[in-house]
Formats: structure tokens, C-alpha cells, sequence
């Protein structure tokens, strides 16, 4: 396995593995340009596929700079331990479940957290899927140094009707609950 930056050419693996692990519609190619113009920041990006021998991705972790992001209506920047400026966000994580329970998670986030730090920031913030299987998003976010700052009802029933995303849980109605967590990493 090996980790490396994320790049145009893998934009259709990572849509597909995206949609595979959070459900249909989660990503787009416009939505993950997107996002990955969002994590590029002094010519660096903290974005990282993890691919395996035969060079597909089994993994992804998307991630915006510092400054780069728009905070929305499920932000508590008052809770937060840094100002606005200084706060990247871990957008998402999906892992091929063939791939799960081999560590890829915790070495795509410190790839991630490495690069946040060469462009400045001070901590890092995710809304974690607290339905995932066995609440895993909450538990590998938590082992990492994650801490909780809020919960969030319905954090994606607007995806649904809005964008035609389709939880893999709740179908296009979706009224999971998000876990606002904060990571440090200065």
C-alpha cells in the first residue's frame, strides 16, 4: 500500500469509492475539484489517496486548508480551541471495506495533519457520520486526538434534497447525526 498525494488522475476512483462507502451521489467530479482546490494551499496539497499494488485507491482522505473553507450553519466556531483563520476540516474519509481494520485511516489523516501543518494551521474540524458501521468515524477520529464539540441532527437531509444524495442508511431522507469533533495538530 502506499500513500500519496491526490491528483486529477484519481478523481474517478475516489468518486466511485466515495459513493460506494457514503452512498450515492456523495461525490461529483465538480464537487470533488472542489474540493481539492480547497486543499491546496503554498503549493501544497493535504488531499491523499491510499492505492494498493495494482495502483487503485482504496482509500481517500479529502481535506480544505486552513482559511480556504466555508464555515456554514453546523459550525460552532465559538467552541472551538483556535480562531476561524487557523482551522482546517477534514472533509471526509472512505476506506474500500475490503481495505478496512489495516490502519489506512490513521495514515491518510496523518498525511493529511502534516501537510496542515507546513501550510499553518493550528487545528482541524470533521463532521463524523455517527451511524457509520459500528460508530467507527467517531471511534477512529476519537483515537486520533478528536475531540467532541457538538452533535448535529439532520447534518445531511439537505445533501438529500437538494443534491440527490442517497444515505446508505436512510435512502434520500437522511437523519443521521454528525459528530462535530476538533483535532489539534500544532
Amino acid at each position: 500500500m502506499k500513500i500519496e498525494q491526490l491528483e486529477v488522475q484519481h478523481f474517478s476512483q475516489v468518486i466511485l469509492l466515495g459513493n460506494l462507502v457514503h452512498g450515492e451521489n456523495y461525490l461529483d467530479n465538480d464537487k470533488l475539484k472542489k474540493i481539492y482546490k480547497m486543499g491546496l494551499k503554498d503549493g501544497l496539497n493535504a488531499s491523499f489517496v491510499a492505492l494498493n499494488e495494482q495502483a487503485q485507491v482504496i482509500g481517500f482522505r479529502l481535506t480544505y486548508s486552513a482559511g480556504q473553507w466555508p464555515i456554514d450553519k453546523w459550525c460552532t466556531p465559538e467552541k472551538w480551541p483556535v480562531n476561524q483563520p487557523d482551522m482546517a476540516y477534514f472533509k471526509c474519509i472512505a476506506i474500500h471495506p475490503d481495505a478496512q481494520g489495516n490502519g489506512i485511516g490513521p495514515k491518510l489523516l496523518n498525511a493529511s495533519v502534516q501537510v496542515l501543518k507546513q501550510q499553518g494551521a493550528k487545528a482541524g474540524i470533521a463532521h463524523l457520520w455517527k451511524q457509520s458501521p459500528g460508530n467507527g468515524a467517531v471511534k477512529y477520529f476519537t483515537k486520533a486526538g478528536g475531540v467532541l464539540v457538538k452533535l448535529h441532527d439532520d447534518r445531511w437531509l439537505e445533501n438529500c434534497l437538494n443534491e440527490g444524495y442517497e444515505c446508505p442508511i436512510c435512502g434520500n431522507e437522511c437523519h443521521c447525526q454528525a459528530a462535530e469533533m476538533v483535532l489539534r495538530i500544532s
